[in-house]
């Protein structure tokens, strides 16, 4: 995988962009990706957060469009009405920053239920891509700064065998964390509407 990422490089961030900001996305796939290829090629740290925002954009800009074309009709069969609700009163009260931050935020936060809702919503177009354009370059460009100077000390740190497994250890214990989460929340919620 690691040979395939080196050949495609910059260029591989706007299909990944694709996948990761569509219906069914690729949580820290952007990420992980950037930072290799950062590690590696420190000098081109720049252009490789530009094309990851760029894939971003692309990517984000196709959820947006399919969501518009549902309505809002496409915001409730992803979310439930009580989630749907909830997103909308965002955007009303939030617009431009509810779009912005959450573009900011590294994973797990989801992303895609907020482009979703920008599209059913009939969120303006061109604040849309301010908005996620404005919380992708900051994000990324950090990221890929951060991974210039420290990345190939994690990397030589994450690929000692003893590390691995600690890591191992920990993103288990932090994925069932989530799942675990997850299913109460959902629990939760569920409850609420049966009452």
């Amino acid at each position: 995988m690691r040979r395939w990422i080196f050949r495609l490089g910059g260029v591989g961030l706007i299909p990944l962009g694709l996948l990761d900001n569509s219906v069914v996305p690729l949580p820290g796939s952007m990420d992980v990706m950037l930072i290799i290829l950062c590690a590696r090629q420190q000098e081109l740290w720049f252009y490789y957060a530009m094309m990851a925002t760029a894939g971003a954009l692309i990517g984000g800009f196709v959820t947006y469009r399919l969501a518009r074309k549902g309505g809002k009709e496409t915001l409730e069969r992803k979310l439930g009405s009580g989630q749907s609700d909830r997103v909308h009163k965002i955007f009303e009260r939030w617009g431009f920053s509810a779009l912005a931050i959450p573009a900011l935020l590294p994973p797990p936060m989801p992303f895609t239920p907020f482009l979703i809702a920008a599209g059913a919503m009939q969120y303006p177009v061109k604040k849309f891509l301010a908005a996620l354009a404005l919380g992708r370059i900051v994000r990324y460009t950090i990221l890929a700064y951060l991974s210039e100077l420290y990345g190939r000390s994690v990397m030589a740190f994450i690929m000692k065998p003893r590390h691995a497994v600690v890591l191992g250890i920990v993103a288990a214990a932090i994925a069932a964390t989530l799942v675990l989460f997850f299913f109460w929340r959902r629990s939760r919620s569920s409850e609420r509407t049966a009452t």
